[in-house]
């Protein structure tokens, strides 16, 4: 049985599912590809304490790294990127060409590698916010450019903007 809870955040509500000792995916609203909780899902907010205090925690500035029992399903690729983004220190950024050099794909594959980012269903948990073109754009983000620039203006890898 899955199970699910909501916590606010300043990105807006974050959406968490697992079961009872799995986190299985961390969305927010209007998240490309997120599931909304289905009628077979379980409200059990008392199976996400750790998580959501540790989120709380990441957005009050004390931490900067999640420790967390979670898996998320996808292809050996999708594993394997998804792998090397867990490696992406806080507070930097890394280029989609950096990554695939890393994981030995070749240049004829990187959109893929956008892909299987793309499919990562841990925002913020697993840090793809931190992958950026390698002109120091910054290229899609499942839960929209506006969060991504909030994550890593958050996390000290961008100044944040000034407003007349």
């Amino acid at each position: 049985m899955k199970l699910f809870t909501t916590t606010e955040s300043p990105l807006g509500d974050l959406l968490l599912v697992g079961d009872t000792t799995t986190l299985l995916s961390l969305s927010m609203p209007g998240t490309r590809g997120a599931t909304p909780p289905r009628d077979d899902w379980h409200h059990a907010p008392e199976a996400f304490t750790e998580a959501v205090a540790q989120l709380h925690e990441y957005f009050e500035g004390r931490r900067t790294h999640f420790d967390l029992a979670y898996r998320a399903d996808g292809t050996a690729f999708q594993q394997r990127v998804w792998a090397e983004i867990d490696k992406i220190p806080y507070g930097t950024t890394t280029t989609y060409g950096a990554l695939a050099d890393h994981l030995d794909i070749p240049r004829g594959q990187v959109r893929a590698l956008g892909a299987a980012i793309g499919a990562n269903p841990l925002l913020l948990i697993r840090p793809c916010h931190r992958v950026i073109g390698a002109d120091g754009t910054l290229r899609g983000y499942a839960a929209g450019i506006e969060r991504k620039v909030a994550l890593l203006t958050h996390e000290g890898a961008l100044q944040p903007m000034l407003t007349p």
